[in-house]
């Protein structure tokens, strides 16, 4: 069924609430808009929880973190939580600083994750407790083999029940016992900011269109991989590349996800 899911996504527009980060804001909630789902953008404590009941799936984004939008998020985690919205988690910069790093393991033992999404540092720090993380990106340090990766998402995905999507080079996106490697993208996708959480709200429409399983969760990474390979294709810098970004996702449909997507699943 992971070639259903973009019409699913807006034949359904499902409402996705973000409490993300203020630099990436504006991105996250046009590639909600351009996927066909709606979004609703907020971060006060006295209204996540009423906003929570009536979204279908809830991102929580710590890249500009302070005490209070933590709050927020531990509130609105634990009210989908009791009404069974799916959670999709991207602990940016996780391992950078003492804040991010507690921040990470309180969301993670107070609220239960559909969803977490992360670069390899960002992961292994959040499993492990161990990272190289350089700022918000990942570390050289930490670069390591797909099998390796597949073993860490496994084991993180077993020990929070969530499916795991480590992005980079190659996708792992993975269960306790399925796997999937994407290998679409383009590099280019690093010098653009907020291409993560772009990728981490785009998990959020699939997850709230029902389809947050990981097969699921690897389409949207398939998704937004081929968006940067067309958007470098047509590219003349940075500025046009992120124009262009967006366009491929507001144009992209099902059979065109199907015949791009360069998808495995790891034995």
């Amino acid at each position: 069924m992971i070639f259903d899911q973009i019409g699913r996504i807006r034949a359904a527009r499902p409402l996705v609430f973000c409490i993300t980060n203020y630099v990436t804001v504006n991105d996250c909630a046009n590639i909600l808009l351009a996927i066909g789902a709606s979004p609703i953008m907020a971060d006060d404590e006295q209204e996540v929880e009423e906003l929570v009941s009536i979204c279908q799936g809830l991102v929580l984004n710590i890249g500009t973190l302070n005490q209070r939008t933590l709050r927020s998020m531990v509130l609105a985690g634990k009210k989908a939580n009791q009404h069974g919205i799916p959670v999709i988690f991207d602990p940016v910069g996780n391992g950078a600083s003492r804040l991010r790093t507690e921040a990470t393991r309180t969301l993670l033992k107070e609220v239960r994750c559909a969803v977490i999404r992360g670069n390899v540092s960002e992961i292994r720090m959040a499993h492990a407790g161990t990272g190289s993380a350089k700022g918000v990106d990942a570390a050289a340090a930490d670069a390591t083999s797909v099998a390796n990766l597949v073993r860490m998402a496994r084991a993180f995905a077993a020990e929070t029940g969530a499916v795991i999507a480590i992005t980079g080079p190659q996708d792992v996106i993975s269960s306790a016992d399925t796997s999937y490697v994407i290998s679409n993208g383009h590099e280019e996708m690093e010098r653009i900011t907020g291409s993560g959480c772009m990728l981490t709200a785009l998990i959020g429409a699939f997850a709230g269109a029902g389809a947050g399983d990981p097969l699921g969760v690897a389409a949207a990474v398939g998704a937004m991989g081929i968006a940067g390979e067309i958007a470098m294709a047509g590219s003349q810098g940075t500025g046009s590349f992120r124009t262009l970004l967006m366009d491929a996702i507001s144009t992209m449909d099902d059979p065109f996800l199907k015949e791009r997507i360069k998808i495995e699943e790891f034995a």
